[in-house]
């Protein structure tokens, strides 16, 4: 699922939940639900997420094992 791929991208770049908040302009809260799969992700936040991990959209939602 997304939510475990979410996780994984963060911890690789070192980065807290509540930076990834701050980078979207969110709460820590509402990024933690994300991480979790309780909660759905704006597609304008994943685009940014996307960016920010340099991987595709697609990567993020577990449609393919391929970063880019």
């Amino acid at each position: 699922m997304y939510f475990e791929r979410l996780k994984s991208l963060r911890k690789e770049i070192k980065m807290s939940q509540t930076d990834i908040g701050e980078f979207l302009g969110i709460m820590q809260t509402v990024y933690s639900r994300y991480e979790r799969g309780a909660g759905t992700i704006p597609v304008e936040h994943l685009l940014k997420l996307a960016d920010l991990y340099n991987v595709s959209t697609d990567y993020i939602l577990g449609r393919t094992n391929k970063r880019i």
